[in-house]
């Protein structure tokens, strides 16, 4: 079964989907290690993360790709990817579409934003016409060799034109063939239920954990959720603030060893090399070296042949 064809099928099961955001081969890693069912990649991350940019449209396509086929391969689960706005016209989302549907991506998500377009929680946001959306879902669906393959219509516009175009724009996505809708920075439960009413197709909400300050989207639990109607949930920054944090605290306690030349083993703030190994698949490549090596090239490298259970 493809990847697209399980992620459509946790779409129509009765549970709700929970996508937590990767960005890089370890984020991906640990989401599938701690048993959730699929994955989506934040372009916010990717962007942030490969190029130590804010995410406001630098990132091109290749750079995008380039990071989402490592994560895709890093996993077995269905991987969503950002797909920020296409990258052009109607034109070239069609060939963005091809792409990602290369690299083994279970689906994408496409805004309505003008390029270059910014992070969906921040001010200055612009949105192309309902028509240009339109025009571009048709050619995402055109485009895709995998009818499974999953399109993702994400509009910006409620906070820029406000509910009633935004529910115009929705109809019209899901219409043109958009199979799922996520409107982003939603502002409210009624808000998400207006929505879902409006969709007529499986619906997706952002949730973020951690904001301190007012979030644009307000927390809210995933049973009331699921009982408005969304059938997706996507966590975008969790792991990325996460690692910052945890960097941050680890480089704090670094700076003190710096200064005072005292060594310090904070186990409790950092996992251990076998750890890390576990988690990147060492001893399955160790296995692969037993089976591949010859018993020259395994005494030359180990001093005997390798064991893949040492």
């Amino acid at each position: 079964m493809s990847k697209a064809r399980r992620f459509r099928e946790l779409l129509n099961s009765d549970d709700l989907v929970v996508s937590v955001g990767a960005y890089d081969g370890y984020s991906a890693r640990l989401i599938e290690q701690a048993g959730f069912k699929t994955v989506a990649t934040t372009g916010a991350a990717i962007a942030n993360a490969r190029l130590g940019l804010p995410d406001m449209g630098y990132m091109g396509l290749a750079e995008n790709l380039d990071q989402c086929r490592a994560i895709v391969r890093a996993v077995a689960l269905p991987v969503t990817c950002d797909a920020d706005t296409g990258y052009g016209n109607p034109l070239n989302v069609h060939h963005t579409v091809r792409e990602f549907e290369a690299v083994g991506a279970a689906g994408i998500n496409i805004e309505d934003q003008v390029s270059p377009k910014r992070c969906g929680h921040m001010k200055g946001k612009e949105v192309v016409s309902r028509g240009e959306m339109v025009k571009k879902i048709d050619a995402a669906c055109l485009a895709r060799r995998d009818d499974d393959f999953v399109v993702i219509a994400r509009t910006d516009a409620l906070a820029v034109e406000g509910l009633e175009p935004t529910l115009e724009r929705i109809r019209a996505y899901a219409g043109a063939g958009a199979d799922v809708i996520f409107a982003d920075a939603v502002d409210s439960e009624e808000t998400i239920k207006r929505v879902v009413e409006a969709a007529g197709v499986p619906v997706s909400v952002n949730m973020g954990f951690g904001i301190r300050e007012r979030p644009t989207t307000p927390l809210i639990p995933l049973p009331r959720l699921k009982a408005l109607g969304v059938r997706r949930v996507s966590l975008p920054r969790m792991l990325p603030a996460a690692a910052i944090m945890a960097m941050r605290n680890a480089l704090v306690v670094m700076k003190e060893v710096v200064e005072t030349g005292e060594p310090v083993n904070r186990t409790d703030m950092l996992v251990g090399i076998d750890e890390i190994w576990e988690l990147m698949g060492y001893s399955d490549a160790r296995a692969l070296e037993d089976r591949l090596l010859t018993l020259e090239s395994l005494d030359s490298k180990y001093g005997r042949p390798s064991s893949a259970a040492e």
